[in-house]
């Protein structure tokens, strides 16, 4: 499956009400009607920290909420992007003379990143003009990957725009590697569930190669998200550079100490493969390494210097977003203590943000829609 490109569906856009009126919002706005469509997924990590740019696994799922885009190419080789949010303004560029400013987080940038990276993968020097219009759902600066999901979309938008092709693995590759255009690096687990999501499972995402396995989710259950509306823009903060950076940093330290050539190690994995051991052994080197530092035994640490909750793995949540599972049978009840404990003010209005609160199922990956 992650072989092949992705997927491209003839339906009937006057029985999709989305479709529909972005159709519509896209003739009134450039007054003619798209060539095609294409969707992205944003996503969630159901287990785990996101360890993917320590180099180690991920397991993420898509959600139903995506970003959407109505494309028509034109012959003016000027891109035109507008947004169905009015708090995202119209950005108009040269297909030719594509500049990413990283100094500012501008929604646009994140399209024009999929854009230069399907441009430099081909080595083209001229580009077709086209005009799009964007719509998404996935709540912004959540923890869902919205802003990935546009790379996707543009980079998947740009490739069918070209008539060329690639699998979903070169997309999710590419796309890694040019989203860090505006400024924030990452791991590639959101570029690469955005491509590699199956619709009704999560996958287990492994790198170097990067490769996808299906793995089963509790039948009968949905998962809800629920939004903190606490916004973190990762471009416009350096806090995910420099966590990714003390990643590094944390990598070289422990390589040198371990005496391995260590000037060109990036991720913890490298140097658990440089010594030979297991993640497992690993854990207990990282252990010794703390005690040693802070002249204590292992049971001074364990019992002393943890707090309770790491002790026996987090029993807590932090985000962006939490994400629980819940049995469908439950699902109303849960939505309506959480609505009412979380989203509900004290004076019995609501807050603006109550659209943050939602079930999704485990969504499929990005593809391309053609009106029959």
């Amino acid at each position: 499956m992650a072989a092949e490109s992705p997927a491209m569906r003839r339906v009937q856009v006057a029985e999709h009400p989305r479709l529909l009126k972005l159709k519509e919002m896209f003739n009134s706005k450039f007054g003619s009607i798209p060539k095609f469509y294409v969707r992205a997924p944003g996503r969630v990590n159901v287990i785990g920290e996101h360890i993917d740019y320590c180099g180690y696994s991920v397991l993420p799922m898509a959600i139903e909420q995506d970003v959407l885009i109505a494309v028509e190419p034109v012959k003016t080789y000027t891109l035109q992007l507008a947004n169905t949010n009015p708090l995202y303004p119209d950005f108009s560029t040269s297909a030719n003379n594509i500049q990413i400013d990283k100094t500012k987080a501008l929604w646009h940038n994140y399209f024009l990143c999929g854009l230069k990276g399907i441009q430099e993968h081909f080595g083209l020097s001229n580009l077709t003009g086209m005009n799009c219009l964007v719509d998404g759902n996935i709540p912004p600066s959540s923890g869902l990957s919205s802003s990935s999901a546009l790379v996707c979309c543009a980079g998947l938008v740009t490739l069918t725009v070209l008539g060329r092709n690639l699998s979903k693995v070169e997309l999710a590759e590419i796309c890694a590697k040019s989203e860090p255009y505006i400024g924030t690096e990452g791991g590639g687990m959101d570029q690469s569930i955005s491509f590699l999501a199956e619709e009704g499972t999560a996958r287990l995402i492994e790198f170097s190669p990067l490769r996808a396995t299906d793995v089963k989710l509790p039948s009968g259950a949905v998962f809800v998200i629920a939004n903190s509306c606490v916004e973190m823009n990762k471009a416009a903060t350096s806090h995910f550079n420099i966590r990714m950076m003390e990643c590094r940093l944390a990598a070289k330290l422990l390589a040198k100490y371990k005496n391995l050539q260590w000037d060109n190690v990036l991720r913890l994995e490298e140097v658990q493969a440089k010594l030979g051991i297991s993640l497992e052994e690993m854990l207990l080197v990282t252990e010794d390494e703390i005690c040693r530092c802070l002249g204590i035994s292992l049971e001074e640490l364990r019992t002393q210097i943890l707090s309770p909750n790491t002790q026996g793995g987090s029993l807590g949540l932090k985000g962006g977003c939490t994400v629980s599972i819940v049995p469908a049978d439950k699902l109303p009840g849960f939505l309506a203590n959480v609505h009412k404990a979380y989203y509900q003010r004290s004076d019995g209005s609501l807050a603006p943000e109550k659209q943050s609160l939602f079930a999704t199922k485990p969504g499929g990956g990005a593809l391309v829609f053609l009106e029959a």
